[in-house]
This record gives C-alpha cells, sequence and structure tokens, in this order.
C-alpha cells in the first residue's frame, strides 16, 4: 500500500474524533477499502474508512467527507446485518448476472478485499459469510455477461451499417472479456480505470500484451471492414480467454418486438406508441421501413427485406428504432442484447429531445420534421390522441356549421345564420388549437383571446376570426358572400392545420363515410390509450369499426 499501517491508523483516530460517538456497548469494526487496499492508488486517491457495528439499527449509506491531511477521507458505516444482507442478496441472484446490480457488487467487491484496522475478529466474521473464490466466480460470471452483450451488439451495428459505433461497443467487449478473465484470477476490483496494474499482477503478460495491442488498434474512424477485422480480432482473444457465445454468427441476431410497443396509421403516418406513454412519428421512409420489419426474422432477413422498400440506407433507420427502444435484438438461445457499460448511465431506450414541428398534428397524421423522422411528439400519447381527436370532431362541426348556414341564408333566417358562423368560427379555432396539441381546450368563448398560446403566425387567422365573430346578418345581407367568407376562413383554418383534405362530410354518402372512416382511425388510437372522447356517440362508432350503426349488411 502507498500508506503504512502507521499512517493509516492515525488517519483513522482523527478521523473518528470528528464523529459523533457509536452508541454505548455496541461493537464495532473498521476496514480501509477501495484503491488503496487493493494497493492501488497515488497521491491523490482518497481514503475510504468503513466501520462496522453489530447493531440491529440500519446505519446511513451516505458517506460523511473529511479533509484531513492533504486527503478527502470518505467515512461509511454498516451494521453486520446490512453486509450479510448484501452478501445474501448477491448469492441469490448470481445464478442471472444481468440483473445483478453493479452498487451490490462494488459494495461487496470492496468489503472482501478491504483491510482491516480495528476489530479484526468481527471483520472476519463477516466476509466468512462469502467465501472469496465464489465472489470471484460471480463477478467473472457478471462481467462475461456484460461483454457478451457488448459484442454482440457491436456486431449487429456493423451489420446496420454504424462502423464507429461497432467499434465503441467492441472496445467496450474488450474491456469487459478481460476483466472477466482477471477476476476470475482473483483481480475483482469492478473499476476499469486500474486495469492496467491488474493485468501486470495477473501474471500472464501474453494476455496483457494481447489486450494492449488489440486496445491500440481500433479503429479511429471505422470503414466497415476495418471495423469488421477489429471485432472478429477481439472475438477470437474473447474465445481464447474462455469467453463463449460470441462467434461471428450476424444470423443469430433477430429483430424482435418490445412489450408494450404499438403502431398506429392514420392516413399515410405511422404512428409508434411507446409504453402507453411516449409517440413517435415516422416520416415517410422510416414509415415505410417500419412497415416491412417481420419481427422474429434473423437480422441479415430483416436487412433484405428493408432494401425491398426502396428506403436508401436502411441500416442506420433501423438503429434508430433500436436505440429508441421500438425494437429490440434478440441472440437466438441467449436473450435480448443488453449492452452496458460501468460506472455509466444504465441501460436502456434512449428518449430524443421533443420535435419542433408546428403544428403538432394534422387530421392525417402527426407532423414530422422529414422523411426519415423518428419524432417524440412534444405531448404524452393519450393527450396527442385526444387532441387529434378534437381536431377531427372540430372540423366535423364546421362542416355541419356550414351547411346550417346555407340553409338559413337560403330561407333568410339571418339570426340562425349568425349563430352559425359563430359556431363555425368556435369549431375551426377548437381545431387550430387541437392541432398544436392544446388539450383540454380553453372555452370557446375565450378562443380568440387564448391565440397567445400559438405561434405568431397564426395572428393573422386570430383577427379574421374576431371579424367574423362580430359580423351581423339581416335581410341586407349578402348571404352568397357571407358564405363565401366563412369558407375562406375554414379553408385558412385548415391550410394552417394540414385539414385542407378534410371531406365535406355532408354533402353526400361517399363524404360522410370517409369521414367516419378518418374519425376511426383516430379512435382506435384513443381508445387504446384511454384517452378522452370528443363525444360519447364516438363509442359506437368505434364499436362498429367506422361503420354507420345502422348500415344495412
Amino acid at each position: 500500500m502507498i500508506l503504512t499501517e502507521e499512517q493509516l491508523q492515525d488517519l483513522l483516530d482523527t478521523s473518528l474524533d470528528s464523529l459523533a460517538e457509536p452508541p454505548h456497548g455496541t461493537e464495532w469494526a473498521v476496514v480501509l477499502e477501495g484503491s488503496i487496499a487493493e494497493g492501488f492508488g497515488n497521491p491523490s486517491s482518497d481514503i475510504d474508512f468503513l466501520l462496522i457495528g453489530r447493531t440491529e439499527d440500519d446505519l446511513p449509506t451516505m458517506p460523511s467527507l473529511l479533509f484531513l491531511e492533504g486527503r478527502r477521507v470518505e467515512i461509511r458505516t454498516r451494521s453486520v446485518r446490512q453486509l450479510t444482507g448484501q452478501f445474501q442478496a448477491l448469492e441469490e441472484g448470481a445464478e442471472r448476472p444481468g440483473r445483478l446490480s453493479e452498487d451490490l457488487l462494488n459494495r461487496c467487491q470492496r468489503l472482501l478485499h478491504s483491510h482491516p484496522l480495528r476489530g479484526h475478529a468481527l471483520v472476519e466474521e463477516v466476509k466468512a459469510v462469502l467465501p472469496v473464490e465464489r465472489f470471484r466466480r460471480i463477478t467473472a460470471d457478471w462481467w462475461a455477461h456484460r461483454a457478451r452483450q457488448s459484442l454482440r451488439h457491436a456486431m449487429a451495428l456493423l451489420c446496420l451499417g454504424e462502423s464507429d459505433e461497432a467499434v465503441d461497443w467492441t472496445r467496450a467487449g474488450l474491456v469487459q472479456t478481460v476483466k472477466s478473465w482477471a477476476a476470475g484470477l482473483g483481480e475483482t476490483y469492478l473499476e476499469p480505470k486500474w486495469l492496467s496494474l491488474q493485468l501486470d499482477r495477473a501474471g500472464r503478460p501474453d494476455v496483457r500484451d494481447r489486450y494492449w495491442e488489440l486496445e491500440a488498434t481500433a479503429p479511429a474512424s471505422a470503414d466497415a471492414d476495418a471495423a469488421r477485422g477489429h471485432l472478429t480480432a477481439c472475438l477470437a482473444f474473447a474465445m481464447d480467454l474462455g469467453l463463449t457465445g460470441v462467434p461471428w454468427r450476424p444470423e443469430r441476431l433477430t429483430v424482435e418486438r418490445v412489450a408494450g410497443v404499438t403502431t398506429w396509421q392514420t392516413g399515410e403516418r405511422v404512428h409508434v406508441v411507446r409504453a402507453r406513454r411516449e409517440l413517435f412519428a415516422l416520416g415517410d421512409d422510416a414509415g415505410a421501413l417500419w412497415r416491412s420489419l417481420v419481427l422474429g426474422r434473423p437480422l441479415p432477413r430483416v436487412l433484405e427485406a428493408a432494401a425491398d422498400t426502396g428506403v436508401t440506407g436502411p441500416g442506420p433507420l433501423l438503429a434508430v428504432f433500436l436505440r429508441y427502444g421500438l425494437i429490440r435484438l434478440a441472440w437466438k438461445g441467449g436473450g435480448t442484447v443488453t449492452p452496458s457499460l460501468p460506472l455509466a448511465a444504465p441501460p436502456g431506450p434512449v428518449t430524443p429531445p421533443p420535435s419542433t414541428a408546428q403544428p403538432v398534428l394534422s387530421v392525417r397524421g402527426a407532423a414530422v420534421t422529414g422523411p426519415r423522422a423518428v419524432d417524440l411528439m412534444p405531448l404524452p400519447a393519450d393527450r396527442f390522441a385526444a387532441a387529434a381527436m378534437a381536431l377531427v370532431w372540430s372540423n366535423v362541426v364546421v362542416e355541419n356549421a356550414v351547411e346550417d348556414l346555407t340553409g338559413a341564408v337560403r330561407r333568410g333566417q339571418w339570426r340562425v345564420a349568425e349563430l352559425s358562423v359563430r359556431r363555425a368560427v368556435h369549431a375551426a379555432l377548437r381545431g387550430l388549437f387541437s392541432s398544436h396539441g392544446v388539450h383540454p381546450l380553453p372555452a370557446d368563448c375565450d378562443l380568440v383571446r387564448r391565440l397567445d398560446l400559438l405561434p405568431s403566425g397564426t395572428r393573422p387567422i386570430g383577427a379574421h376570426a374576431g371579424e367574423l365573430l362580430q359580423c351581423t346578418a339581416g335581410p341586407t345581407t349578402n348571404g352568397d358572400a357571407l358564405l363565401a367568407e366563412l369558407r375562406g376562413f375554414v379553408a385558412q383554418v385548415r391550410a394552417a392545420v394540414g385539414a385542407h383534405t378534410f371531406p365535406l362530410s355532408f354533402d353526400s354518402a361517399d363524404t360522410w363515410r370517409a369521414t367516419l372512416q378518418l374519425g376511426h382511425d383516430w379512435l382506435r388510437i384513443g381508445a387504446h390509450l384511454d384517452a378522452q372522447l370528443p363525444i360519447e356517440e364516438a363509442r359506437d362508432l368505434l364499436a362498429g369499426n367506422g361503420a354507420q350503426p345502422h348500415q344495412a349488411r
């Protein structure tokens, strides 16, 4: 160690003087943990003391930090019962190394390799709960599991055309492989930062030198051939060190469904819901690729089918689906491929920043930023679906109001005409707000005053709406001009929200059928997400699969 026993005891005495007195009658022991206890460390390394008490109380996990003699000193406390529980939890989870907590493994490792300073008998009693040889096997298996995941993931990334990323995961798999091998020899310290010293102590210069050679030859900016060559060499080295389950067999990688991921299409737009909360909208190319997926197939076959879609470079798009957790990769006979790094963010799907496309949605689907987009909508999936249903329904109400205005003008019913105009304007504004994801909506009478919630480009619509809401009608009113003015306003709003192709709902049986089908597409999503339905009758439309309830079969 870089500190003598006397120096450690002095630091411990000074540290204990700074702490509260332990409970009277409690048996205590003290060990030195961490890199210095392992025989590593340098003048900047902190001093890690663990105080072990024979008490039934749970002692705090958070350390106390002291700054003594130019060093940082961390003092942790643990009861015998807590430490015994840690070792038991580790043993119980050892059969599934992929689920073992890194923090739990690290805590157990630090204690087992600690240097006793006080209460040696109590320290030995606690350490005896988990034999060191057993811990070596658990740690070696834990690293081996991660090495397999990283190397299989690197293989998949190469197939997907993501060569640079494949090199990074190959390097991660290489470190994990060597850490597994070293753990079997007793070098179980988890943090990779002391790997060079661990390899020096392992007594196998051939393994050490081969590792550093492979580390040094990792391509800096890899083309596919260089990345594959490096991965192949690392796979061979891993198998030489006893790592199983990593042959170069891309056909063993399969593309699988992720629980809780569902697909919904409205018009040409493909929407993918993740975990019933986040909604992703796919651009035209991304949507075509998504529709081509046949889950359960080997990755090479999925890529072959993707090539038939005409989408350029499908591999990187599939990689995006994978990163976002919309699909998963599995190794035949080996479960889901879940790569992870030590001392890093936990593995799991990425959640990108929300899309900035405005408006958020149209009656045909979510707005996207481009053909290869896999855009996260900036509001929860249930609110998105509710806003979309409100958008469709608002346009139905607009058509109904225009129909009412047409009849009122023909019969000279001017008060009816005024109310019909206001109803149409309010309904159109409801659609405008809904297209920007506003839900629940302001009251109709507040809509025109709440346009400051929307982008500045909607201001002309607000001005036009204000004029129409103030209009009056009487015997001298030009009814055709009023109808044209309202239709112009409706067209202005629909152009802004992508609803310019909305059917003239009450014009014919065909346009009503098209309206019902459009509404049904959105109702299916809304019902799946338990979103608020715009009207109660919508349940009947859903039950009838988009058909009228009394329609002859």
